[in-house]
């Protein structure tokens, strides 16, 4: 922005200064040329004059010295010529006395009795001449003519040295508009300035240094005021949502668990045509459980300001497969890793964890008995430094539509599981944008869905897959992971 006011003030007083210089340096120079060719004309009358005097009264010696003396005070080029055109004398002895020069149009016009001038190339002195040729004549008589040149270089000189002394007081002004403008300029957006940082730092989480409200023009500092009064609610407002979340997340955990083992409790004591409603009640009662957990988790995720940090993928994937395979194996489902090695990618911490744990439990939900969930990496393509994790089931998939709203909170399929809060995707989604990636949803090849997660590779150098191909792990049955289905707390234990 300083930039830019600095460019548009120089830019308006460049423009003054063409509208104020160039006109003067051109009425300058046309005065100068004006008077340059009238004292040129006028001089060459007088010596006409003169020498009309001296042929008139036959002392034709005299002209020579005559001509000389004045060539020699002007700096010029002098031609005479008789009454028949017959030249008396050059100053420059460019020309032998005696030629004839009456074919000359302005000595042709002058023995006619009429004065010519203009500009030339003048042989003698190698240079554009004014000449000014005029007849020396007593009324209708001309005795003589008189063609006197005078160089340019004089009147030239004067006009270039005043466009220099124009061009330097141009410049001399602007470097003073320039100075001043940009002490105006950097006063101008030092309050902006500060608002931008002071924007930046909050949109990160951490207002630390609250932009100066007496700085700048009025306009910016109410500005800066609304701002800072902005901010500090906000901040205020956040600092509170956090602190609800936080305190919620353990006050609303012994009223649920209370309620659930008093459930529980009634089993005894209850008609067996009751026990569905009880299985029923107890299982909404951890539906609504989890559900709390979810929503704050999500108000957690989204008010932390966490940094992506290097994390290793192939671990994380390995790792999470392990846990799984496991309780995949109760059901029947293989867990299947496969791809090229990627190195580390940009996450912020856990983040990963909780990701391929959501949705290897949408996966596993869906999953018929004797399938396979594989969990697959890759180099995306046309996007170099990004790195895809594919989760691909073999369940029912979902259509357009469904995949579209599936990121929506608490939505859920109509032929969907019960027991699901339509949280679990929603904290995928914000997971993998606070990483600084993406998440998609694509219909698998041959049925299922292909949940695809996209994020920046940490190691800069690394571009492409180095293709080597790891072993396939497969899961086995043995003891459930200590993962829920859905662990949509597992935000919340992070955050902690």
């Amino acid at each position: 922005m300083t930039r830019r006011l600095l460019l548009s003030y120089l830019s308006l007083t460049l423009l003054v200064l063409l509208c104020l210089e160039v006109p003067f340096g051109y009425v300058y120079a046309r005065g100068e040329m004006s008077r340059f060719t009238g004292n040129g004309q006028q001089a060459a009358v007088m010596l006409a004059e003169v020498l009309e005097e001296k042929v008139e009264r036959r002392t034709v010696s005299d002209v020579p010295e005559l001509v000389a003396g004045f060539a020699q005070r002007t700096g010029g080029h002098v031609t005479v010529v008789d009454s028949k055109g017959k030249l008396l004398t050059d100053s420059r002895n460019a020309v032998p006395a005696g030629t004839d020069l009456s074919v000359e149009p302005d000595i042709a016009a002058a023995l006619r009795n009429r004065s010519s001038s203009g500009t030339r190339q003048d042989p003698a002195l190698d240079e554009e001449v004014f000449f000014a040729t005029v007849p020396g004549a007593s009324g209708a008589t001309v005795r003589c003519v008189v063609r006197a040149s005078f160089p340019l270089t004089t009147v030239t000189s004067k006009v270039h040295d005043a466009w220099l002394a124009l061009t330097a007081v141009g410049l001399g002004v602007l470097a003073a508009v320039a100075l001043i403008a940009l002490a105006l300029a950097r006063w101008i957006t030092r309050p902006v300035r500060a608002l931008e940082h002071a924007t930046t730092q909050l949109a990160d989480g951490t207002l630390e240094d609250l932009p100066a409200t007496d700085l700048g023009p009025p306009e910016l500092r109410r500005l800066a005021t609304s701002f800072v009064r902005t901010a500090t609610r906000l901040q205020h407002l956040l600092k509170a949502q956090h602190a609800f979340a936080a305190e919620a997340s353990h006050q609303l955990k012994t009223p649920l668990t209370a309620l659930r083992l008093r459930l529980e409790n009634f089993e005894p004591y209850l008609d067996p045509r009751a026990q569905p409603s009880l299985d029923e009640a107890v299982a909404e009662v951890e539906r609504l459980s989890r559900m709390v957990h979810g929503l704050l988790a999500l108000a957690r995720l989204e008010n932390a300001a966490t940094t992506p940090e290097a994390t290793d993928l192939d671990s994380v994937v390995a790792d999470r497969a392990a846990v799984w395979s496991a309780f995949a194996g109760e059901h029947y489902v293989d867990i299947v890793v496969a791809g090229p090695k990627t190195g580390r990618v940009r996450a912020i911490p856990g983040a990963l964890d909780q990701i391929i744990d959501n949705l290897l439990s949408n996966a596993l939900r869906v999953s018929p008995p004797h399938t396979t969930i594989t969990l697959a990496t890759a180099w995306a393509n046309g996007a170099p430094g990004t790195v895809e994790l594919h989760v691909i089931d073999q369940g029912p998939g979902m259509t357009e539509e469904q995949r579209q709203r599936a990121f929506d909170r608490f939505w859920r399929a109509n032929d969907a599981d019960h027991e699901g809060t339509g949280l679990g995707l929603p904290i995928v989604q914000q997971l993998a944008r606070a990483s600084g990636g993406e998440v998609t949803l694509r219909a698998a090849p041959g049925g299922g869905l292909d949940a695809v997660i996209r994020l920046r590779a940490a190691d800069a150098h690394l571009t492409g897959p180095p293709r080597r191909p790891r072993s396939a792990m497969r899961g086995k049955q043995g003891a459930v992971p200590p993962v829920p289905a859905e662990r949509p707390y597992a935000v919340s234990d992070w955050q902690q």
